[in-house]
């Protein structure tokens, strides 16, 4: 869980400064990086995490959550949600895949999400 946080603690980088979208060994090396629930998808361009509640606001709360923190760093994710689910669907939409940023974001939510829960 310590390269969690590093990965958390880092901030998103614009996508024109990038350069490609990153590689899948590249892709799948990084999910180890993540808490259990993220999905590489099979083709190595997005990652996706669902979360389930009992009830409508909760997902409602995690959708603003997932909001807030694209917001926050610039970089943001496809999110649906209905009654009992938020599912986060991040890729580099410029790059055409993924980048660190994909996987930082998702960090960062993950640990927004155990700060919550711990509250």
């Amino acid at each position: 869980m310590t390269e969690v946080c590093m990965l958390s603690d880092k901030s998103c980088a614009p996508c024109q400064g990038i350069g490609e979208a990153m590689e899948l060994s590249v892709a799948q090396g990084m999910m180890v990086q993540l808490a259990d629930g993220w999905v590489l998808a099979d083709d190595g361009k997005s990652l996706t995490r669902e979360y389930r509640f009992k009830g409508f606001a909760k997902a409602v709360y995690m959708a603003n959550t997932a909001a807030f923190l694209a917001d926050q760093q610039g970089h943001h994710p496809d999110v649906s949600f209905g009654w009992g689910y938020c599912r986060v669907l991040f890729t580099s939409h410029e790059l055409g895949g993924l980048s660190e940023n994909d996987f930082i974001c998702a960090a960062k939510l993950d640990q927004m999400v155990a700060v919550t829960a711990r509250a």
